[in-house]
């Protein structure tokens, strides 16, 4: 299966959008968007910054696990991923964002998710 975006909306009737890998694991999961075309383009904006390392941010969560954060050129977050047990998975993480993110399809799930 390639990689893909899929945008779903909320039962909040919000939307939000995750980042596939190739292998059906989110690895990349987007804030809550007030309607589809604004979901669309975070979208765009993860497929414009994902393959720029200056983009990530590397942190650690409460429970102590390594996550990322994806920024935009204006230095908002657009994606987190995540909780990693160690800093090599979150690492592989970022890697496999940059690399599937640029090229990857979007897909529109017509169904409302419990958030």
């Amino acid at each position: 299966m390639p990689a893909k975006f899929q945008i779903k909306k909320a039962r909040n009737g919000k939307f939000f959008f995750h980042l596939l890998a190739t292998n059906g694991e989110v690895i990349l999961a987007s804030q809550m968007y007030a309607s589809k075309a604004t979901a669309k383009k975070g979208i765009v904006s993860v497929q414009a910054n994902a393959a720029d390392s200056d983009r990530y941010e590397a942190k650690t969560n409460k429970a102590g696990e390594h996550y990322f954060v994806l920024k935009a050129k204006n230095q908002q977050v657009i994606g987190s991923s995540e909780g990693y047990s160690g800093k090599t998975g979150m690492k592989n993480g970022m890697k496999s964002v940059s690399k599937n993110a640029p090229n990857a399809a979007i897909e529109d799930i017509n169904v409302k998710v419990k958030i």
